[in-house]
C-alpha cells in the first residue's frame, strides 16, 4: 500500500508541476510587453500562500513529504511569478496594491498561521489545524474556476477556458483524491473530490461549447486557477 501511496503522489507531483507552470505563458507575454495589462496579481498572490500552508502541512505531518516538495516547487515558482507581476506593473497603484496584498496575504497570514499553530497547539491538534485553514482556503479559491464556467456559459465560447489547462486540472484533482484516499488525508480529498467535480464539468462544457465561435474578438491569457495539492 504504501508503494502505490508513493506511486500515485508522484504522479499527482508531475502534475502539479504542471498546473504550477501553466501561466508560463502569461508571464512571457507581460515581460515581452513590459506590462501587466489589465490581469490581476490577486490569483498568484493567493496561490502562494495555499502553496506555503500546504508545504508547512507536508512538513509538520509525518509522511507527506510529497505534499511538502510539489507545494515548496509551487511556492518558488509563485513568489518568481509575484516578482514579475510587481516589477512589471503598469501603474504604480497597482505596484502599491501587489505590494499590499503580498505583505498582509502572503507574509502576515502565513506567519500568524504558522506561529498560533506552532505554539498554542502540538501533535495531531496543530497538523488539524494547518490541514483545515489550507482546505478551506482551497475551497474558497475555487471560485475562480467557478467564475470561468460562468463565462463560458455566457459567452457560449472556450476561449477563456484553455483546454489543455482545463485537463491537467481535472487530472490533478483526481489524481490528489486517489492519494487522499489512499493516505486516509481528507484534508487533502475534500478540496480535491471539489476540483475533481468541477474538472469534469469544465471538461463537459468544453466538449458543449468548443465548436460554438467566439462572440469577443479580445484575447487574454488565463490567470492561474486553484492550486489542489
Amino acid at each position: 500500500m504504501d508503494a502505490l501511496i508513493f506511486f500515485v503522489g508522484v504522479i499527482g507531483n508531475i502534475i502539479s508541476v504542471l498546473v504550477f507552470l501553466s501561466p508560463v505563458k502569461t508571464f512571457a507575454r507581460i515581460v515581452k510587453h513590459k506590462t501587466t495589462e489589465e490581469f490581476e496579481s490577486l490569483p498568484y498572490i493567493c496561490t502562494l500562500l495555499n502553496s506555503s500552508l500546504w508545504t508547512y502541512y507536508g512538513i509538520i505531518k509525518p509522511d507527506a513529504y510529497l505534499v511538502a516538495t510539489v507545494n515548496g516547487f509551487g511556492v518558488v515558482v509563485e513568489l518568481i511569478y509575484v516578482a514579475l507581476f510587481f516589477y512589471f506593473a503598469s501603474l504604480p497603484s497597482i505596484k502599491a496594491k501587489t505590494a499590499i496584498l503580498f505583505g498582509v496575504i502572503d507574509v502576515g497570514f502565513f506567519v500568524v498561521a504558522v506561529l498560533a499553530t506552532y505554539l498554542a497547539l502540538q501533535g495531531d491538534a496543530r497538523i488539524d489545524a494547518i490541514g483545515f485553514i489550507s482546505s478551506a482556503l482551497n475551497i474558497v479559491m475555487y471560485a475562480s474556476p467557478l467564475a470561468a464556467m460562468k463565462r463560458v456559459m455566457t459567452t457560449k465560447s472556450v476561449e477563456y477556458m484553455p483546454f489543455l489547462l482545463t485537463f491537467f486540472l481535472f487530472l490533478n484533482g483526481g489524481v490528489w483524491t486517489l492519494y487522499a484516499v489512499l493516505a486516509q488525508d481528507w484534508f487533502l480529498g475534500v478540496p480535491n473530490a471539489i476540483g475533481l467535480l468541477l474538472g469534469i464539468i469544465q471538461l463537459a462544457l468544453y466538449a458543449i461549447y468548443n465548436t460554438q465561435p467566439s462572440k469577443h474578438s479580445h484575447h487574454t491569457d488565463p490567470l492561474l486557477p486553484v492550486s489542489d495539492e
